[in-house]
Protein backbone atom coordinates (compact mmCIF):
# COMPACT_ATOMS: atom_id res chain seq x y z
CA UNK A 1 0.00 0.00 0.00
CA UNK A 2 2.93 2.15 0.93
CA UNK A 3 4.97 1.86 -2.47
CA UNK A 4 1.50 2.07 -4.20
CA UNK A 5 0.62 5.19 -2.84
CA UNK A 6 4.25 6.75 -3.36
CA UNK A 7 3.65 5.77 -7.35
CA UNK A 8 0.42 7.50 -7.29
CA UNK A 9 2.03 10.55 -5.89
CA UNK A 10 5.11 10.51 -8.06
CA UNK A 11 1.83 9.55 -11.44
CA UNK A 12 -0.21 13.04 -10.02
CA UNK A 13 3.30 15.40 -9.71
CA UNK A 14 4.58 14.32 -13.18
CA UNK A 15 0.76 14.96 -14.67
CA UNK A 16 0.67 18.22 -12.64
CA UNK A 17 4.05 19.26 -14.33
CA UNK A 18 3.51 17.96 -18.17
CA UNK A 19 0.00 20.27 -17.40
CA UNK A 20 -2.12 17.46 -18.37
CA UNK A 21 -3.54 17.77 -14.67
CA UNK A 22 -4.30 21.32 -13.17
CA UNK A 23 -3.26 21.48 -9.38
CA UNK A 24 -7.03 20.46 -8.65
CA UNK A 25 -6.60 17.44 -10.90
CA UNK A 26 -3.96 16.29 -9.18
CA UNK A 27 -4.98 16.18 -6.13
CA UNK A 28 -7.88 13.98 -7.08
CA UNK A 29 -6.04 12.16 -8.85
CA UNK A 30 -4.21 11.34 -5.82
CA UNK A 31 -7.67 10.52 -3.95
CA UNK A 32 -8.44 8.42 -6.53
CA UNK A 33 -5.41 6.54 -6.57
CA UNK A 34 -4.89 6.00 -3.07
CA UNK A 35 -8.51 4.53 -2.76
CA UNK A 36 -7.86 2.21 -5.90
CA UNK A 37 -4.68 0.98 -4.28
CA UNK A 38 -6.61 0.53 -1.02
CA UNK A 39 -9.40 -1.40 -2.48
CA UNK A 40 -7.42 -3.47 -5.32
CA UNK A 41 -4.10 -3.15 -4.93
CA UNK A 42 -1.37 -3.14 -7.45
CA UNK A 43 -3.50 -4.64 -10.01
CA UNK A 44 -6.36 -1.67 -9.56
CA UNK A 45 -3.44 0.46 -10.20
CA UNK A 46 -2.65 -1.13 -13.32
CA UNK A 47 -6.02 -0.55 -14.91
CA UNK A 48 -6.27 2.60 -13.62
CA UNK A 49 -2.34 3.81 -15.01
CA UNK A 50 -3.53 2.06 -18.51
CA UNK A 51 -7.01 4.04 -18.61
CA UNK A 52 -4.79 7.53 -17.73
CA UNK A 53 -1.59 6.61 -19.68
CA UNK A 54 -3.42 5.51 -22.65
CA UNK A 55 -5.44 8.79 -22.43
CA UNK A 56 -2.38 11.10 -22.60
CA UNK A 57 -0.78 9.51 -25.44
CA UNK A 58 -4.03 9.33 -27.38
CA UNK A 59 -4.05 13.50 -26.51
CA UNK A 60 -0.42 13.83 -27.45
CA UNK A 61 -0.64 12.46 -30.56
CA UNK A 62 -3.77 13.86 -31.60
CA UNK A 63 -2.92 16.98 -30.24
CA UNK A 64 -3.33 19.18 -33.94
CA UNK A 65 -6.58 17.46 -34.59
CA UNK A 66 -7.93 18.24 -30.92
CA UNK A 67 -8.25 22.01 -31.12
CA UNK A 68 -11.92 23.24 -31.58
CA UNK A 69 -14.16 25.75 -30.18
CA UNK A 70 -16.99 23.13 -29.02
CA UNK A 71 -16.00 21.04 -26.58
CA UNK A 72 -14.24 21.46 -22.92
CA UNK A 73 -12.09 18.06 -23.24
CA UNK A 74 -8.72 20.08 -23.89
CA UNK A 75 -6.18 21.50 -21.73
CA UNK A 76 -5.18 19.78 -18.28
CA UNK A 77 -8.23 18.20 -16.51
CA UNK A 78 -9.08 19.47 -13.09
CA UNK A 79 -11.04 17.57 -10.05
CA UNK A 80 -13.99 17.77 -11.25
CA UNK A 81 -13.11 15.97 -14.67
CA UNK A 82 -10.93 13.58 -12.62
CA UNK A 83 -13.58 12.76 -10.34
CA UNK A 84 -16.18 12.46 -12.94
CA UNK A 85 -13.78 9.46 -15.02
CA UNK A 86 -12.42 8.34 -11.98
CA UNK A 87 -14.67 8.35 -8.99
CA UNK A 88 -17.16 5.49 -9.46
CA UNK A 89 -14.04 3.14 -9.62
CA UNK A 90 -12.19 4.43 -6.87
CA UNK A 91 -15.86 3.85 -4.72
CA UNK A 92 -16.12 0.57 -6.62
CA UNK A 93 -12.18 -0.48 -5.71
CA UNK A 94 -12.70 0.60 -2.04
CA UNK A 95 -16.31 -1.79 -1.74
CA UNK A 96 -14.12 -4.80 -3.26
CA UNK A 97 -11.21 -3.74 -0.56
CA UNK A 98 -13.87 -3.52 2.53
CA UNK A 99 -16.33 -6.64 1.24
CA UNK A 100 -14.18 -9.19 -0.42
CA UNK A 101 -16.60 -9.13 -3.00
CA UNK A 102 -15.54 -10.26 -6.59
CA UNK A 103 -18.44 -7.90 -8.10
CA UNK A 104 -16.99 -5.33 -6.81
CA UNK A 105 -13.87 -5.45 -8.09
CA UNK A 106 -15.22 -6.78 -11.78
CA UNK A 107 -17.67 -3.55 -11.52
CA UNK A 108 -14.69 -1.47 -10.78
CA UNK A 109 -13.14 -2.94 -14.43
CA UNK A 110 -16.46 -2.03 -16.09
CA UNK A 111 -16.41 1.43 -14.81
CA UNK A 112 -12.79 2.40 -15.92
CA UNK A 113 -13.86 0.20 -19.44
CA UNK A 114 -16.50 3.02 -19.88
CA UNK A 115 -14.57 5.74 -19.21
CA UNK A 116 -11.54 4.50 -21.41
CA UNK A 117 -14.54 3.97 -24.27
CA UNK A 118 -15.48 7.48 -24.08
CA UNK A 119 -12.27 9.08 -23.76
CA UNK A 120 -10.88 7.02 -26.92
CA UNK A 121 -14.20 7.52 -28.98
CA UNK A 122 -13.66 11.56 -28.07
CA UNK A 123 -10.33 11.47 -28.97
CA UNK A 124 -9.75 9.24 -32.15
CA UNK A 125 -13.08 10.00 -33.64
CA UNK A 126 -11.59 13.26 -34.38
CA UNK A 127 -9.34 11.77 -36.95
CA UNK A 128 -12.77 10.79 -38.80
CA UNK A 129 -12.63 12.48 -41.94
CA UNK A 130 -16.53 13.71 -42.43
CA UNK A 131 -18.10 15.29 -39.77
CA UNK A 132 -19.86 13.04 -37.10
CA UNK A 133 -23.33 12.98 -36.90
CA UNK A 134 -25.91 14.05 -34.33
CA UNK A 135 -27.48 10.77 -32.94
CA UNK A 136 -30.84 12.48 -32.40
CA UNK A 137 -30.93 15.14 -35.26
CA UNK A 138 -29.70 12.63 -37.75
CA UNK A 139 -27.40 15.86 -39.21
CA UNK A 140 -24.12 16.48 -39.78
CA UNK A 141 -22.39 18.56 -36.65
CA UNK A 142 -19.29 20.00 -36.22
CA UNK A 143 -15.89 17.50 -34.87
CA UNK A 144 -16.02 17.78 -31.16
CA UNK A 145 -19.99 18.19 -30.69
CA UNK A 146 -21.11 15.61 -27.85
CA UNK A 147 -24.06 13.68 -28.78
CA UNK A 148 -22.28 12.51 -32.04
CA UNK A 149 -20.81 10.06 -33.53
CA UNK A 150 -19.03 8.71 -36.18
CA UNK A 151 -17.78 4.91 -37.56
CA UNK A 152 -14.21 5.30 -36.47
CA UNK A 153 -15.30 6.74 -33.02
CA UNK A 154 -17.78 4.01 -32.30
CA UNK A 155 -14.75 1.53 -33.32
CA UNK A 156 -12.44 3.56 -30.49
CA UNK A 157 -15.40 3.32 -27.72
CA UNK A 158 -15.34 -0.23 -28.60
CA UNK A 159 -11.49 -0.99 -28.46
CA UNK A 160 -11.11 1.46 -25.24
CA UNK A 161 -13.55 -0.63 -23.40
CA UNK A 162 -12.05 -4.07 -24.82
CA UNK A 163 -8.70 -3.02 -23.96
CA UNK A 164 -9.37 -2.32 -20.26
CA UNK A 165 -10.96 -5.49 -19.72
CA UNK A 166 -8.22 -7.45 -22.09
CA UNK A 167 -5.70 -5.33 -19.71
CA UNK A 168 -7.87 -6.82 -16.54
CA UNK A 169 -8.51 -10.27 -18.03
CA UNK A 170 -4.31 -10.49 -18.14
CA UNK A 171 -3.88 -9.13 -14.75
CA UNK A 172 -5.82 -11.69 -12.97
CA UNK A 173 -4.44 -14.38 -15.11
CA UNK A 174 -7.68 -15.19 -17.33
CA UNK A 175 -9.73 -15.79 -14.92
CA UNK A 176 -12.68 -14.65 -16.26
CA UNK A 177 -14.93 -16.59 -18.68
CA UNK A 178 -15.67 -15.82 -22.32
CA UNK A 179 -19.38 -15.06 -21.68
CA UNK A 180 -18.34 -12.65 -18.34
CA UNK A 181 -15.30 -11.13 -20.76
CA UNK A 182 -17.67 -9.79 -23.49
CA UNK A 183 -20.02 -8.81 -21.02
CA UNK A 184 -17.81 -6.61 -19.33
CA UNK A 185 -16.68 -5.18 -22.79
CA UNK A 186 -20.68 -4.64 -23.82
CA UNK A 187 -21.13 -3.05 -20.42
CA UNK A 188 -18.59 -0.98 -20.95
CA UNK A 189 -18.89 0.30 -24.19
CA UNK A 190 -22.71 1.14 -23.16
CA UNK A 191 -21.66 3.60 -20.72
CA UNK A 192 -20.14 5.83 -24.04
CA UNK A 193 -23.59 4.78 -25.43
CA UNK A 194 -25.39 6.09 -22.81
CA UNK A 195 -22.82 9.44 -22.72
CA UNK A 196 -23.78 9.93 -26.03
CA UNK A 197 -27.53 9.96 -26.27
CA UNK A 198 -27.30 12.45 -22.64
CA UNK A 199 -24.91 14.42 -24.55
CA UNK A 200 -27.69 14.73 -27.69
CA UNK A 201 -30.45 15.33 -26.04
CA UNK A 202 -30.25 17.03 -22.23
CA UNK A 203 -26.55 18.47 -22.17
CA UNK A 204 -26.41 21.68 -21.90
CA UNK A 205 -25.08 23.68 -24.86
CA UNK A 206 -24.67 27.32 -24.99
CA UNK A 207 -24.79 29.67 -28.28
CA UNK A 208 -21.76 32.58 -29.09
CA UNK A 209 -23.64 36.16 -29.67
CA UNK A 210 -20.92 36.87 -31.80
CA UNK A 211 -19.92 34.13 -34.27
CA UNK A 212 -23.13 31.96 -32.90
CA UNK A 213 -20.95 28.83 -32.58
CA UNK A 214 -23.27 25.99 -30.16
CA UNK A 215 -20.61 24.87 -27.73
CA UNK A 216 -20.16 23.50 -24.64
CA UNK A 217 -18.10 26.42 -23.62
CA UNK A 218 -19.41 29.66 -21.29
CA UNK A 219 -16.93 32.05 -23.02
CA UNK A 220 -16.76 32.47 -26.87
CA UNK A 221 -14.84 34.91 -28.86
CA UNK A 222 -13.90 36.86 -25.45
CA UNK A 223 -17.34 36.99 -24.41
CA UNK A 224 -19.74 34.82 -22.09
CA UNK A 225 -22.72 33.08 -24.00
CA UNK A 226 -25.42 32.21 -23.37
CA UNK A 227 -27.60 28.78 -23.35
CA UNK A 228 -29.06 27.52 -26.12
CA UNK A 229 -30.58 24.31 -25.05
CA UNK A 230 -30.05 21.60 -22.50
CA UNK A 231 -30.01 21.54 -18.76
CA UNK A 232 -27.19 23.09 -16.92
CA UNK A 233 -26.69 20.05 -14.41
CA UNK A 234 -25.88 17.72 -17.35
CA UNK A 235 -22.37 19.31 -18.15
CA UNK A 236 -19.88 17.58 -19.58
CA UNK A 237 -18.52 16.53 -15.98
CA UNK A 238 -22.34 15.36 -15.09
CA UNK A 239 -22.71 13.01 -17.93
CA UNK A 240 -19.41 11.52 -18.17
CA UNK A 241 -20.02 10.67 -14.35
CA UNK A 242 -23.35 8.99 -15.89
CA UNK A 243 -21.30 7.25 -18.06
CA UNK A 244 -19.11 5.25 -15.48
CA UNK A 245 -22.94 4.34 -13.09
CA UNK A 246 -24.98 3.16 -15.75
CA UNK A 247 -21.90 0.89 -17.25
CA UNK A 248 -21.27 -1.32 -13.52
CA UNK A 249 -25.09 -1.09 -12.84
CA UNK A 250 -26.06 -2.77 -16.49
CA UNK A 251 -23.35 -5.18 -15.48
CA UNK A 252 -24.65 -5.91 -11.81
CA UNK A 253 -27.94 -6.31 -13.64
CA UNK A 254 -27.17 -8.94 -16.18
CA UNK A 255 -24.24 -10.76 -14.33
CA UNK A 256 -26.15 -13.62 -14.06
CA UNK A 257 -26.48 -14.01 -17.72
CA UNK A 258 -22.73 -12.97 -18.12
CA UNK A 259 -21.31 -15.00 -15.63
Amino acid sequence: MILESIGVFFLAALSYWLRKLSLSGALCAILVGVSIAYGTGLPGLLLLAGFFISSVVWSMLLKSKKENDIDLKDGARDGSQVLANGGVAAILAVLSGVTGEKLFFLGFVVALAAATSDTWASELGRLSRGKPIDVIRFQRVKTGTSGAVSLLGTIAALMGSFFIVGLAYVIEGATYSLSLFLGMVLAGFIGNLVDTYVGATVQVKYRCQDCQTVTEKIEHCGNVTIKDRGYRIFNNESVNLLCTVVAPLFFFALYGIFR
